[in-house]
């Protein structure tokens, strides 16, 4: 048995630059807005193009999203967290330990090496592993 939607949740990276928006859209688009869904990072980033293009491909519009950190957000407030890096995974316990905190280690896409279509299959693996991971996580019959 799937454990009960939470009504609200927060993605937390490291730059809110890449993993954090992709995931905050791919949950928007799916949970159809049964859940109050936000992205932040530990610092902020500027975001990535390859994110922006990689979501564009899955008829995803991500260009307007603002980097927010963790001084932006009372994470308190969320019902879960999911953090998608070790060290968003730590702080978020370390600020809110009473609020639950999932840990999908998720690969940093940014660091991929190549030609220009080698690194956008990173970001689509990233992306396709996401919304894989909130599939799995979300979508279950009432």
């Amino acid at each position: 048995m799937k454990p009960e939607l939470p009504k609200s949740i927060l993605f937390l990276c490291n730059q809110n630059a890449v993993r954090s928006p992709m995931a905050r859209a791919l949950a928007d688009r799916h949970c159809k807005r049964r859940i109050f869904i936000e992205s932040a990072g530990l610092i902020a980033g500027s975001l990535d193009p390859f994110s922006v293009a990689a979501m564009a491909e899955d008829n995803m519009d991500i260009s307007d999203h603002k980097a927010q950190t963790l001084a932006n957000i009372d994470i308190s407030l969320f019902d879960l967290i999911i953090a998608l890096t070790e060290e968003s995974r730590d702080m978020a316990r370390k600020k809110s330990p009473d609020t639950p905190v999932e840990y999908w280690a998720t690969p940093d896409p940014s660091d991929s090496e190549g030609n220009r279509n080698q690194v956008m299959e990173s970001y689509r693996l990233v992306r396709d592993h996401i919304e894989v991971r909130i599939a799995d996580r979300f979508l279950f019959p009432d």
